[in-house]
């Protein structure tokens, strides 16, 4: 029994956002040590991963023949199980080189933030990878309470918190109290979607075929749901699909809020399923807490005025969306009594 004591003192600890556009690696008293894309660039006749992360997202979109992208994780679950597996290794090892050499062990204990709405065969999945990718012990905590400990929610409190994660391939909504989630919903609908209904808005309105790259740029810059004062516009760059030449095109702000408002009301119908199956008394409690918005989507500009019009209650922007996920894996490593005995 002491010797299982200090190896769990001793271990290194690590969180996982396993997030289907982005993954990141916190490790306990080092914070957050690794932040890449979840992409990866393979060899298509012998599947050997040549780029992972900010080196495979350089390339997206301009592979030449005989190279191929991959997105291992779609819609918030493991897509490719092999490439994950490739992915989540080179990440781990990155990720131990921040720990000074004398206190590195061979299978670090992992904790991995996976959507609210994953299946056993999902768990599995994600447990069997880490698993071959190197890890030791691991176990699983549900991403919208990750969120909601990252951003300061007091989720061990006998009131209700609300927590909107809105990342790459799916939002998690969840109602928590009592270090438990009371209502939660968990829909398709995130970044990628974002970017595919601008994509198909270019297509539709200038019969112009952009990039993965070109649309992120544009949600990036011109993505807003709610109107404000001075809209910025920019060109874009595109093949002309009657020509087949490139050509570029100025759209404003407004073109891509009107691009956005079917993803955008699929995120506000899941807020409202939850509240719908919230309890009475800790929906009463949220009418003065409030909705706390996180991930990359919580940066969408006017997601906040657009939800606290349609809802009907206060909604807030935490200060480091991008981050909540791993922050509050990192706050729970901090817990030892988190790991099997």
């Amino acid at each position: 029994m002491g010797n299982q004591c200090l190896a769990k003192l001793f271990s290194t600890h690590i969180g996982i956002d396993l997030g289907t556009a982005n993954c990141l690696v916190y490790v306990r008293d080092h914070g957050i040590v690794l932040n890449e894309p979840s992409f990866v660039a393979i060899k298509k006749a012998t599947h050997e991963v040549i780029a992972v992360g900010n080196d495979a997202k350089r390339m997206w979109g301009k592979f030449p023949a005989g190279l191929e992208g991959k997105r291992p994780l779609q819609d918030g679950v493991i897509a490719d199980f092999e490439v994950t597996e490739d992915m989540l290794r080179i990440f781990i090892q990155k990720a131990l080189r921040s720990v000074p050499w004398n206190k590195r062990i061979l299978h670090p204990r992992v904790l991995v933030a996976v959507p609210s709405g994953i299946t056993e065969v999902g768990n599995r999945a994600v447990k069997d990878s880490a698993k071959r990718a190197g890890a030791g012990e691991v176990i699983l905590v549900e991403e919208p309470m990750a969120a909601a400990v990252g951003v300061g929610l007091p989720v061990a409190d006998p009131t209700g918190s609300m927590i909107v994660d809105i990342g790459g391939g799916t939002t998690e909504v969840a109602v928590i109290s009592l270090s438990g989630i009371v209502s939660s919903k968990s829909v398709n609908v995130g970044g990628d979607e974002l970017e595919k209904a601008i994509t198909q808005y270019m297509k539709k309105v200038y019969n112009l075929n952009i990039g993965p790259q070109m649309a992120e740029e544009i949600k990036i810059k011109l993505g807003s749901v709610y109107p404000v004062k001075d809209e910025e516009r920019m060109d874009v760059r595109g093949l002309d699909l009657a020509c087949r030449m490139p050509k570029y095109v100025n759209i404003s702000a407004a073109e891509i809020r009107q691009a956005l408002q079917e993803p955008v009301t699929s995120i506000i119908e899941a807020v409202r399923g939850t509240l719908d199956l919230c309890p009475p008394d800790v929906a009463a409690d949220l009418l003065t807490r409030g909705i706390m918005l996180a991930g990359g989507g919580a940066l969408l500009c006017g997601l906040d005025k657009l939800l606290t019009e349609e809802i009907g209650m206060p909604v807030f922007v935490s200060e480091d969306p991008l981050n909540a996920v791993v922050k509050g894996t990192g706050v729970m490593l901090q817990e030892d009594n988190i790991w099997s005995n």
